[in-house]
């Protein structure tokens, strides 16, 4: 695309928000440009509980409209990619300290019925001293509730929202950060810098969409030269995984002594996430980290519950996101909305959208209230489109992925059923394309442990925007967690030496 030539649409930022609204953007026949400074999903959007929820918390501080839309989103994104995102049951031990059982069974009651489920059952009222989901858990709870929620992949949503935005014609540029958006006569002009060359290009753009997340307001004053009465709250969760330390596949939600609810949840088949904490958090994005009281409290929120007691030494790695939540002014970090609020400038006739807030499982909504928004400015564009539509990958039949790997059984009877199952959740309808022409493990090529094959990382790097060993191994394919220490650096060597100039 020439510096001259005019774009419909500039999206800043490449997180769940952006990915979301570039695609329904494009879908729309819009021509776009996604910028991401750094990789796809890098900051926020995977460093989540990576779950795709309601929220059953925030009906507590009334957020019903939220919770509404969240439910009603929940069955939307769970027929759009069912391999990223399945049910998951929760299991909620009761503790009279805390929360009275009948507000507890209010909420789940709400829960059940504020969004119109379809597909996930209903909640149900659990004796922990003899139903099996109890056993893992201290004797003296013997009430509990079990409720449905889902799982994502969240990395990979990130990741698939661009690949569609890309296949209906947007181009993604990562790690390319907008160094300046200036408004000229009536558009806007963009300059752009390639962080790995150092090249600077420019484009002009009718609308430019800022959805920066933590950086949102970084990007109004420093880049774009503009101002918003707008802020964000960041906000800082923190999560451990350890080794599971339960039996079956249930994960549970246990409420602690200050009121906040702590996720443990089954994590990459022998692993457990724990999180999340909600701290106010003032530095740099880029440098956040869980700290040692972090690690603490989730270890303290856990042994409350649970027979087997964690201990440091337990906990194998920790992440911390930064979130940028809308700032509505409460003062409980816990209790600061997670909804979303736009702000759009239309100064000079040069319309700037900036995006405060919101959440992984909203990001659809979000992103087609986003369009809506700026629909004015082209009047000529498509309707919304994207909430029957599917995600690569998700055109599984049924949306059943139980008996879409019995499918990929039959077609690759040579492979291992751990490795069909890495394929079919990463992947999807799309493992042929990954797999090729392979009739054995050998055609995969160089095997560098656990479930990861040259061919997958060869896949990643044409198609996927894979340009380090680290967006291989920790956003893309989690196999970072389950190969050895010795394993990783050979990969990284590999990578370096084979595939970092095709990157």
């Amino acid at each position: 695309m020439s510096e001259s030539e005019m774009i419909d649409l500039f999206v800043i930022g490449g997180g769940i928000n952006g990915a979301g609204i570039a695609r329904d953007a494009a879908g729309r026949g819009l021509s776009v440009i996604l910028c991401e400074k750094g990789d796809l999903a890098e900051g926020t959007s995977s460093r989540s509980g990576k779950l795709v929820h309601g929220g059953l918390r925030y009906l507590e501080y009334y957020e019903f409209r939220l919770v509404r839309e969240a439910l009603i989103e929940r069955e939307v994104l769970l027929n759009s990619a069912s391999h990223i995102i399945w049910p998951m049951r929760f299991v909620l031990p009761h503790s009279p300290e805390d929360r009275p059982a009948w507000l507890v069974r209010l909420g789940l009651f709400l829960y059940d019925h504020l969004g119109g489920r379809k597909r996930l059952p209903g909640t149900r009222t659990l004796d922990l001293r003899r139903d099996p989901e109890g056993a893992p858990i201290m004797d003296k709870y013997a009430k509990g509730f079990e409720y449905s929620d889902c799982w994502v992949d969240d990395a990979r949503l990130v990741l698939l929202n661009a690949l569609d935005a890309r296949e209906k014609g947007a181009t993604v540029l990562t790690r390319t950060a907008c160094t300046s958006a200036r408004r000229e006569n009536g558009a806007w002009t963009v300059q752009m810098r390639d962080e790995r060359t150092g090249e600077v290009r420019s484009v002009r753009a009718k609308v430019v969409v800022n959805a920066g997340g933590p950086w949102v307001n970084d990007i109004v004053g420093r880049v774009a030269g503009s101002n918003s009465r707008r802020n964000v709250r960041l906000v800082k969760g923190s999560h451990i995984i350890v080794p599971k330390f339960w039996e079956g596949q249930q994960a549970y939600l246990v409420q602690n002594h200050d009121k906040r609810v702590i996720f443990i949840n089954p994590y990459e088949g022998d692993k457990a996430l724990i999180g999340t904490t909600d701290i106010p958090y003032e530095g740099r994005p880029e440098e956040v980290k869980a700290d040692e009281s972090e690690i603490e409290y989730l270890i303290a929120a856990v042994n409350r519950y649970f027979k087997e007691k964690l201990r440091r030494s337990d906990v194998l790695e920790s992440f911390s996101g930064v979130r940028p939540l809308f700032d509505d002014g409460k003062g409980n970090p816990s209790a600061v909305t997670r909804d979303y609020v736009f702000d759009l400038d239309e100064t000079g006739g040069a319309p700037l959208l900036n995006v405060f807030g919101g959440k992984i499982t909203t990001f659809r909504k979000l992103s087609e209230h986003a369009i809506q928004r700026i629909a004015k400015f082209f009047p000529g564009m498509g309707g919304d489109w994207t909430r029957s539509a599917t995600l690569p990958g998700g055109e599984i039949e049924n949306a059943d992925y139980v008996l879409f790997t019995e499918k990929l059984r039959r077609d690759y009877p040579w492979m291992p059923r751990a490795l069909i199952h890495h394929y079919g959740r990463l992947y999807g309808a799309r493992t042929a394309r990954l797999v090729a022409g392979a009739a054995s493990l050998a055609g995969l090529g160089r095997h560098f442990g656990a479930e990861l094959y040259e061919a997958e990382v060869r896949y990643l790097v044409a198609n996927e925007w894979a340009q380090t060993s680290e967006d291989v191994l920790r956003r893309r394919t989690k196999q970072g967690l389950h190969l050895s220490a010795e394993q990783k650096t050979a990969f990284e060597a590999w990578f370096n030496n084979e595939l970092a100039q095709a990157a």
